[in-house]
C-alpha cells in the first residue's frame, strides 16, 4: 500500500523539489523496482520549492531533537517515512509514531500533518482514533538553518503529547482537540528589519541613482479633445486627458540564484514589501487545490527577497496565524515552507476572521516596509458573516467581512490593500470583488486551476516593483472663466472643491511603467482678440520608496489655441482611446447589473451596443490594440452570459476581474489573460511579465509539474495596448 501511495504522489506531482535526500533505505519497494532510486526521490514539501536550491547536504539528527517512540513492536517492512520519504531508524534522534493501523512517520512529519484536524492515515487513508499533537515553535532554529524543508525548529519547552479520552460505554474512543499554541493578544512579534542592509542598499541606490533623477521621476502629459477651438465657439463639456507613467526600473530582485532556464533579473535595490496571505483551507480546498496553492505560495516565498517580510493566515471555521510576519532570509524561507506545507483542508469558510487577523498583523507590528499588502484567497462563500441569496433583493452587506480599520471612511490612515483571488467557480465573485474594492486592491478570477501561481506570480511581480509611493494629483483652473465639470478617475477617490475651480485625485501607489490615463471635463469660454486660452495646471505630489524623498512636480499649462475660424483638427486619438475604455467599462457595469436582475438578454444587448459604437470611433478606425483588446473583451464577457448557469459559474466573475481591472487600470488574472496569446492583457507591465515568465519557466521546466498544472499555458511578453 506504502508504494502505492508514493507512485500517487508522484504521479500527482508533488516531487518538485530538485533537492533529494541520499538514504541507505531497507525497503521492499526499491528492491521491487517500483520506485525510483532515493537519490531521485522528493518529498512533499518539494511540492513548494519549484525553484529551490538546496546546496547543503541532508541534515543531520539534531541532538537536541525530543525523543518520542511508541511500540515498534508491530511487524513492518517499511523503514521510511512516508511523507518525507527519508529513513526512519531507532536511535538517530528522530522521534517515531506509530499509528493504530500499525503504519509509522516521523513524528514532526505527522504532527504537522494532523496540525490542522487531518486524523486520517496518508497511507491506507483509516482514521485514527488518536493522533500525535505537536505545538511547533517559530523561532529561528540557533546556527545554520536547516535544509530539510519538512524540519520544524524544536523547542523543548513545548509539550509533545498523544492523548486519548477514556472509551465510551460502546468502547469508542474519542480524539481531544489538537493542541495548538496560543496566540499572542497582540501581534507585535514581527521581526525586526535589518536596517544596516536597508541603510547600504539605500545608500548604494542614492549613489547609482545620482545620475538618472529625471528618469526616476513620474512622467506627466497632457492631451486636450482638440488643438483647437474658434474663437466664437463655447463648450460645456470639453475633455482633458492627463497621462501619467510611473518610472521605469528594474528595482525588484530575486533572491534564487543560479537558476537553469530563469530569466536574468537585475539586482538593483528596490522597496521591501510587508506581505501577509490569507489562504482558505476550508474543506473544498481539499485535493489538488490545495497541492496547487502549495506550490503557487512556495513560488511567492521563493521569489521574495531577505528584506521582505512574509506572515500566513489559515483560515476555515476559524482563522489561525500560521506563521508570523518574518524576514525571508534563508532561515525565514525554510520556515514559510514548512508551515505553508503543514496546510490540511477541512472546515467552513470564515473569510471575515481571516481578513480580521491578516489585518491585525499589518496594524499591530512594529516596523513596516515601504509596501504593505494582504493576498486573500477562496474558493468558497463566508457562512460566518454574511448570507448571499443572490440577485440584488437582500444584497449581503460585505463590507462586514472586511474589519473597520480597512475602510476608507474610517479615517485612520490605515491603507492596505487587499488583492482576492476567487479560486474556481463556487467562490462568491460578489463578496471578493467588494473586500478587494473597498480596501483599494483589485479582484482576480482563476478559472483555471492551473493558473494560480501565474495569477500570484503575476501579483507579487507588480507587489516588488513599486516606485511611486502615495502619489496626490491636483487640478487648478488658469482662466477665470473656466470650472470643472467632473473628473473621470474609476474607483480612485477624487474630489471637486464647492468654487470648481480645483481638484484632487487620490492615486496611491504605482508599479514600475504603470500608467494612469484620467479624463477632466471643464468648459471652455468664448475668448474673442485672444490667440489661445489657458485652461488647467496639473501637479502631482509623491514619495519615493527608495530614497524616502518627497517629490514634487509642476506639469506644463494646459493651453488650446484660438483661430478665428475652424479648422479641420480631428479629435486626440489618445483622448478617444480613453472615452472608448470608460465606455466599455459602463458598458460592463451596466451589463452586470442587468444580469444580476435576471435579464440576460438585455445584458448581452448592452455589451453588443456597445461593441458597435466602438467601431465607429477614431481609434477603433485606427486599428488601436486598446480597442481591439476591449473588443475582445466584450465578446468575451457575452458568451458568458449565453445562459443562466454559464453566467453563475464564469460570467459574474469574470466581469467583476475586468471591472477591478479597468477601475484601478491595474492588471487582473481572469479567463487566459496571463496567456501571451491573450487579446485581454490590459495594465501589465514588464515587471509582471517577467515575474509570470518565471512561473512559467518553472512549471515547464517539470514533467511532473505540467501533468499536475495541464494546460500549461505559453507565456510571451506583450506591452500595454495603447
Amino acid at each position: 500500500m506504502g508504494s502505492k501511495w508514493r507512485k500517487v504522489k508522484l504521479a500527482l506531482g508533488l516531487n518538485l523539489c530538485v533537492y533529494a535526500p541520499k538514504n541507505n533505505i531497507a525497503d521492499n519497494d526499491e528492491e521491487d523496482g517500483s520506485l525510483p532510486p532515493s537519490s531521485d526521490r522528493h518529498s512533499d514539501a518539494a511540492l513548494l520549492s519549484p525553484v529551490a536550491d538546496w546546496n547543503s547536504a541532508p541534515p543531520t539528527p539534531g541532538s537536541n531533537r525530543l525523543k518520542f517512540s511508541k511500540s515498534l513492536s508491530r511487524s513492518s517492512s517499511k523503514k521510511t517515512c512516508s511523507i518525507c520519504l527519508t529513513s526512519m531508524r531507532r536511535g538517530d534522534g528522530q522521534a517515531i509514531f506509530t499509528a493504530e493501523c500499525s503504519h509509522s512517520f516521523h513524528f514532526h512529519c505527522i504532527a504537522s500533518n494532523v496540525k490542522h484536524g487531518n486524523q486520517i492515515c496518508p497511507i491506507c487513508r483509516a482514521k485514527w482514533k488518536e493522533i500525535p499533537l505537536q505545538g511547533p515553535s517559530l523561532d529561528p532554529p540557533l546556527g545554520r538553518a536547516r535544509v530539510n524543508p519538512v524540519d520544524w525548529p524544536q523547542n523543548n519547552a513545548l509539550m509533545t503529547v498523544i492523548r486519548r479520552l477514556p472509551p465510551r460505554s460502546n468502547s469508542s474512543r474519542n480524539v481531544v482537540p489538537l493542541f495548538q499554541a496560543p496566540e499572542p493578544a497582540i501581534f507585535n512579534d514581527d521581526e525586526l528589519l535589518d536596517h544596516e542592509i536597508d541603510s547600504t542598499e539605500k545608500s548604494s541606490s542614492n549613489k547609482g541613482l545620482g545620475d538618472c533623477n529625471e528618469q526616476r521621476k513620474v512622467k506627466m502629459k497632457t492631451f486636450t479633445e482638440v488643438p483647437a477651438v474658434p474663437q466664437s465657439n463655447t463648450f460645456d463639456k470639453f475633455t482633458v486627458l492627463i497621462n501619467l507613467k510611473a518610472p521605469a526600473s528594474n528595482s525588484w530582485q530575486n533572491p534564487c540564484r543560479n537558476q537553469a532556464n530563469m530569466p536574468q533579473i537585475s539586482q538593483t535595490p528596490r522597496a521591501p514589501v510587508d506581505l501577509v496571505t490569507v489562504l482558505d483551507i476550508s474543506g473544498s480546498m481539499a485535493g489538488t487545490k490545495l497541492a496547487l496553492l502549495k506550490r503557487a505560495m512556495g513560488f511567492v516565498i521563493q521569489n521574495l527577497g531577505p528584506n521582505d517580510r512574509l506572515a500566513v493566515i489559515a483560515f476555515s471555521s476559524t482563522a489561525r496565524r500560521l506563521f508570523p510576519l518574518r524576514r525571508m532570509s534563508e532561515t525565514g524561507r525554510q520556515q514559510a515552507l514548512q508551515a505553508v506545507n503543514s496546510l490540511v483542508a477541512n472546515g467552513g469558510t470564515n473569510i471575515a476572521e481571516g481578513l480580521r487577523k491578516g489585518a491585525k498583523i499589518m496594524e499591530d507590528r512594529r516596523e513596516k516596509n515601504p509596501v504593505a499588502s494582504i493576498i486573500l484567497l477562496s474558493d468558497g462563500q463566508d457562512t460566518y458573516t454574511v448570507s448571499n441569496t443572490g440577485g440584488n433583493q437582500n444584497q449581503p452587506n460585505y463590507q462586514l467581512l472586511l474589519p473597520v480599520s480597512m475602510h476608507p471612511e474610517d479615517g485612520s490612515g490605515f491603507k492596505i490593500p487587499v488583492h482576492a483571488f476567487g479560486f474556481g467557480t463556487d467562490h462568491d465573485a460578489s463578496s471578493m470583488h467588494s473586500i478587494s474594492e473597498i480596501s483599494g486592491g483589485t479582484f482576480s478570477f482563476i478559472e483555471t486551476e492551473g493558473v494560480i501561481q501565474d495569477a500570484f506570480a503575476q501579483c507579487i511581480g507588480g507587489l516588488l516593483s513599486v516606485v511611486v509611493k502615495d502619489l496626490q494629483l491636483s487640478i487648478e483652473c488658469l482662466h477665470p472663466s473656466v470650472h470643472l465639470g467632473f473628473l473621470k478617475a474609476g474607483s480612485y477617490p477624487n474630489h471637486v472643491l464647492s468654487d470648481r475651480r480645483t481638484g484632487s485625485i487620490d492615486v496611491g501607489d504605482l508599479y514600475a511603467d504603470e500608467e494612469r490615463d484620467f479624463l477632466v471635463s471643464i468648459n471652455v469660454p468664448a475668448a474673442f482678440s485672444s490667440n489661445e486660452t489657458m485652461l488647467l495646471k496639473v501637479k502631482c505630489v509623491y514619495n519615493d520608496p527608495l530614497t524616502k524623498e518627497t517629490v514634487t512636480l509642476e506639469g506644463e499649462e494646459v493651453r488650446i489655441k484660438r483661430p478665428v475660424v475652424a479648422g479641420q483638427d480631428e479629435v486626440s486619438i489618445e483622448v478617444d482611446r480613453q472615452q472608448n475604455r470608460l465606455q466599455a467599462a459602463d458598458a460592463m457595469a451596466q451589463a452586470r447589473t442587468a444580469a444580476e436582475n435576471g435579464d440576460l438578454a438585455f445584458a448581452v444587448s448592452i455589451l453588443e451596443n456597445c461593441r458597435k459604437m466602438l467601431t465607429e470611433t477614431v481609434s477603433a478606425k485606427s486599428r488601436d490594440r486598446l480597442c481591439v483588446a476591449l473588443d475582445a473583451e466584450l465578446k468575451e464577457m457575452q458568451e458568458r452570459m449565453a445562459s443562466r448557469h454559464v453566467y453563475e459559474a464564469s460570467g459574474r466573475a469574470y466581469i467583476l476581474s475586468g471591472l477591478s481591472s479597468h477601475s484601478w487600470q491595474r492588471a487582473t488574472a481572469r479567463g487566459d489573460s496571463t496567456d501571451g496569446s491573450s487579446l485581454v492583457q490590459s495594465y501589465q507591465t514588464p515587471s509582471m511579465v517577467e515575474m509570470v515568465t518565471r512561473s512559467q519557466a518553472t512549471l515547464l521546466g517539470s514533467p511532473s509539474a505540467q501533468r499536475l498544472l495541464r494546460p500549461v499555458l505559453s507565456f510571451s511578453s506583450r506591452p500595454r495596448p495603447r
